[in-house]
């Protein structure tokens, strides 16, 4: 029953241009939406480490990187595809890692969004390791992004309706192919065997794009200070004074 629930929405994104990230969206205002708060106070981490490498899954399928219990929690919806989300996590991430998280008064959730064919076997995979290896692999994805693009534009796209002809068990296996994601991973840790069996989970791999369609987000990345969207998506210069007045401060 799974599998052919699965088959159609799989098909449609495996057909979809892959260079036309209509959803994926630069920030063309200010970012509002904080509510104005008082200075939170600093929370040091356990002892002997740092909030920036403590990672856990949360309940609605994210990535939270962080104390958990922190005031102020920003969350992405980001989409492993989106070139703005790439942009977003090499400007931002650093000095939101160092100055905001270790403080401990801000957490980061990262929820992954599919907009199109890259999306499910890429986003299959970031969370094929542990739990706390999945922010560090899409930030790698993020960085590594451009050569997927090219990898899919040599492969042609007499390539992907092949791919997308298969049937459904087979069908990520051989889209993460063409994208050579298979190797990426490899190098990171992540085997052969063990990424085909994440690609072939079918299971996973509906759970995966029923809980991106619960989002409800139409463009990525979509960021949240304490449960409210923000009006655009904002640079790292529009999005530290919005946490600074939410009481990062």
């Amino acid at each position: 029953m799974i599998k052919a629930r699965f088959s159609r929405p799989l098909l449609a994104l495996a057909l979809a241009p892959l260079a036309t990230l209509a959803a994926c969206n630069s920030a063309e205002e200010p970012a509002e939406g904080a509510v104005e708060s008082e200075p939170v106070e600093a929370v040091a981490a356990p002892e002997g480490q740092s909030w920036s490498q403590m990672v856990t899954q949360t309940e609605q399928g994210g990535y939270l990187m962080g104390n958990p219990d922190a005031p102020i929690k920003l969350v992405e919806y980001g989409a492993l595809s989106c070139s703005h989300c790439a942009d977003f996590a090499e400007t931002a991430g650093p000095e939101l890692r160092s100055d905001y998280i270790d403080s401990g008064r801000v957490s980061f959730e990262t929820r992954f969004v599919v907009l199109n064919a890259m999306d499910v076997p890429a986003g299959l995979l970031v969370q094929c390791s542990a739990p706390e290896a999945t922010v560090a692999l899409a930030d790698q994805f993020w960085a590594s992004q451009a050569s997927f693009f090219e990898n899919a534009q040599q492969a042609g796209d007499g390539a992907f309706q092949q791919a997308s002809s298969l049937p459904p068990e087979q069908r990520l296996v051989a889209m993460a192919e063409l994208f050579g994601m298979i190797d990426f991973f490899a190098s990171r840790g992540i085997s052969r065997d063990q990424a085909v069996a994440c690609l072939t989970d079918l299971d996973a791999a509906q759970e995966f794009v029923d809980t991106s369609n619960s989002y409800e987000v139409t463009s990525t990345p979509t960021l949240e200070i304490n449960g409210t969207r923000l009006t655009s998506a904002p640079t790292w210069e529009e999005l530290e004074p919005a946490l600074q007045r939410a009481g990062a401060r």
